[in-house]
This record gives structure tokens, C-alpha cells and sequence, in this order.
């Protein structure tokens, strides 16, 4: 599975379970530390743990690990880093505080359409 095929079922998993303003953003060629970034709000600290739970499970049935997972205690913000695709799950106030997608504004953000739920 390559880098935008993994970014797209993170995605979609994170969709199945209602998690909001989900991005995607292309940063491959701004930098090496990955090809994707994925962004999502969770709608509590609970939901954000349960985010993390439903990927790193999912993905596991298919052998696929990450190679950290940070931040899963506080559960405000949950990084995990799958290589190419860096997962980062919020709450609300943490993603607001943190602004990633104002920091990564030059890159461009992939197209969900089709892969995100409506409403």
C-alpha cells in the first residue's frame, strides 16, 4: 500500500467514527519526515483516545504498526506516525491552539471528496 492509499483509509476509518474537520495535507514535497499528514478533531479527550484506538487497530489487522504513538495518555493531542502518514488527532482547543494547518498553509491538502461522509 502506498503512502496516498494509507492516507485515504486513515481517512475513511477516522470518517466511520465521526471524526471531524478531517485534512489531509501534502507535505512530500516541503519535507522528509513524511509524504502525509492527516488532521481530525476529536469532540473530547475520550473520543480522541477512541480515534487512535479504532486506526491503530483497524491497521493492525493488516500488519500495519506505527512506529510511535505519542501523546495517547493527556489524549488532547495523539500523534502517530505510520512513516509516510502522520496521524494527528485533536481536541478542539488543542488543534486551535496549535494551528497546524496555518503552519503547513504552502501545502496543498488532498482531495477528500468521495472519501469523507457529508453531514
Amino acid at each position: 500500500m502506498n503512502s496516498e492509499d494509507l492516507a485515504k483509509k486513515i481517512v475513511k476509518i477516522l470518517d466511520s467514527k465521526k471524526g471531524a474537520d478531517i485534512v489531509g495535507i501534502d507535505i512530500h514535497s516541503l519535507t522528509t519526515i513524511g509524504d502525509y499528514f492527516i488532521l481530525v478533531t476529536g469532540t473530547s479527550s475520550p473520543h480522541v483516545k477512541a480515534l487512535a484506538e479504532e486506526v491503530e487497530d483497524t491497521l493492525a489487522k493488516e500488519g500495519l504498526e506505527p512506529r510511535r504513538i505519542e501523546g495517547a495518555q493527556s489524549a488532547v493531542w495523539v500523534l502517530m506516525d505510520y512513516q509516510d502518514v502522520i496521524l494527528h488527532i485533536f481536541t478542539k482547543e488543542t488543534r486551535d491552539f496549535y494551528a497546524m494547518e496555518r503552519l503547513w498553509s504552502d501545502a496543498p491538502r488532498m482531495d477528500l471528496a468521495g472519501i469523507i461522509t457529508e453531514g
